[in-house]
This record gives structure tokens, sequence and C-alpha cells, in this order.
């Protein structure tokens, strides 16, 4: 599980730095000054890396069926992992392979871009429907696939476990026995199927949510459903806005479902030394409050037998 988050979160990375920086840059700059080599090596890492982020969560998709389908099969499960976490990879790069051909350096409305154009109308359908194809609508029904299979199955066995813890504490007659069966039959089983269902939901939906407007939104534009102007033109970059943020999201939804995820991150050097830091610097202000009610306490019983001392010698005068 955890070789796959790596990967993810290597890939998550790659699009914040190749993808989202370098359109950051290109838009202050306006102008493309990096030179048609560079135009065509940038779009090709950029696409990969998009391709990677959204293939690697299918491969993750399919490794967490094959747990649940074959959950005493340990055998080549590392290799598996390799595999797909390979196939991953090799899928991104061949997807991308055109985009070496298709961007050129271009002369656009006076500045230099670097830009892909089609000449005929047609072209941009293909492509758009191709890409659509290739990076929403078959990796969604890949992942949506697995995990509801997955969902089936925890559902069935546990369904048949539960039966089965009912109807051996039947027989046996046993309440303390059967009592404690029962409480572990309600509290681990459905448990777990809350968290599948959970972080099935969260993914399926995440992933939905950030790639749907940006897949929808350009096919209706190449279709001719949605007309050029300045209004749809901001529309369409904030849409385009959407699409990285499904790679902004991935680690923390692995972080919030996984507390071995967490417990690594907390173990690290920086935030262990901030918790060390924080935890004497409470400790600190507890024993400094403890010392201050200690000689506070310690000044008014020295007070009080002075003054008790005192009126003990008073007396004595007196009489």
């Amino acid at each position: 599980m955890n070789y796959f988050i790596r990967h993810l979160a290597f890939a998550d990375l790659c699009v914040g730095v190749i993808s989202v920086l370098t359109d950051i840059i290109w838009r202050v700059t306006v102008s493309w000054y990096a030179g048609n080599i560079a135009c065509k090596i940038i779009k090709f890492l950029q696409v990969v890396v998009t391709y990677a982020s959204t293939y690697v969560l299918v491969a993750l998709s399919i490794d967490r069926y094959n747990a649940i389908r074959h959950p005493m099969k340990f055998s080549g499960s590392w290799r598996r992992a390799k595999c797909l976490i390979l196939t991953a990879w090799l899928f991104s790069i061949i997807l991308s392979l055109p985009i070496l051909f298709l961007y050129e350096e271009q002369v656009i409305q006076g500045q230099t871009q670097c830009w892909l154009e089609f000449s005929e109308q047609w072209k941009w359908k293909l492509y758009m429907t191709l890409v659509s194809l290739s990076l929403f609508v078959i990796p969604a029904a890949i992942i949506a696939t697995c995990y509801a299979v997955i969902i089936a199955i925890i559902w069935t066995k546990s369904s048949k476990s539960f039966a089965k813890v009912k109807t051996d504490a039947h027989n046996l007659h046993g309440r303390q026995g059967s009592d404690s069966k029962r409480v572990s039959s309600r509290g681990l089983i459905p448990r777990a199927k809350i968290k599948t269902v959970k972080i099935t939901l969260v993914i399926v939906s995440v992933f939905i949510l950030c790639w749907s407007p940006y897949i929808v939104f350009d096919l209706l534009q190449v279709y001719g459903h949605i007309e050029p102007t300045q209004t749809n033109i901001a529309i369409a970059t904030f849409v385009q806005s959407l699409a990285p943020l499904n790679s902004a999201a991935n680690p923390i939804i692995y972080c919030i479902f996984s507390t071995h995820l967490c417990s690594t991150i907390g173990s690290l050097s920086p935030l262990k030394w901030f918790s060390r830091k924080m935890k004497k610097s409470s400790d600190s202000t507890t024993n400094t409050q403890s010392s201050s009610l200690s000689e506070f306490l310690t000044n008014n019983t020295n007070k009080k037998k002075t003054v008790s001392v005192s009126n003990c010698a008073h007396t004595a005068l007196i009489h």
C-alpha cells in the first residue's frame, strides 16, 4: 500500500512542479521564451505526470481489489505491485508521445506561444474525445468497478461471518462467549465496511469532481455547444484550474484514512523536534506553575507560624 502511495505522491508532486509551476511562469511572462525544443519537452512532461497521477491511482485500485479478492495469496504480491506501477508509468509515457509532435512554437496574436493547432475541426473533436477517454472515462470506470467489487466482497463475507458467529453462539448456549463474539462481530466488521465505503466514495468523488468539469467543458466547447465569448473564456480558465486539485487532494485523502502514514509523517525529524519542543514547553510551564504554587503555600504557612508565635508572645507579656 505504501509503495503505491509513494509513487502517487511523487506523481502528484511532479504535477505541481512541472505542470502547475511552469503554467504560472508562462502566464506571468505571457510569451513563450524557452524555445521550440523546450516547448515540446515541457508539454510532454506535463502530460506524462498528469497521466501518471491518474494511472497510479488506477494501479492502486487494482491492487486493493486483488488484496480483497485473494486475501491469502501473498506470493508474488511485491512483484505484482512493481508490475502495476511500471505499467502505469509506461502507459503514461506512451499516451503522451503524440505531444512531442503536436505542440510547436508559433506566433499567436503577435506573441510567441507553445501552441497546439489543428487545421480542421474534426481533428480537434477526435483529439479531445481520445484524451477524455484515456484520461478520465476509462480510469474512472476502472476505479469505480474495483471499489464496487471490493464493497460487495466485504459485505458478503462479513454477512456470512456474522451469520456463522450467531449460529455458533446459539448452538453453544454460552451466554458470555456468545456476547463477546456478538460484540466483536458487530464492532469490527461494520467498522471495516464503513471505512471501505468512506474511502471509496471520497476517492471516486474527488477524482470525478476535479476532472469532470474540465473534460465536460472542453468537449462541449470542441463540439460547438459553447460559444467563445469572454465570459466562457474566463469560465474555461477556472475549470482548467480544477483539474490539478486532484493531485493536491490525493495525499490528503490517504493521510486521513491511513493511520500508519500519519504516524510515519509525525515521526519525521522536523515534526518530531517541534512536538518535543512543545512538550518541553508545556512541562516547564506546568513545573513553573507548581513551583510557584508550592512557594506561595510555603510562604503562607511561614507567615501563619510567625503570626501564631507573635500572638503567643503577646499573650505571655499580657499575663
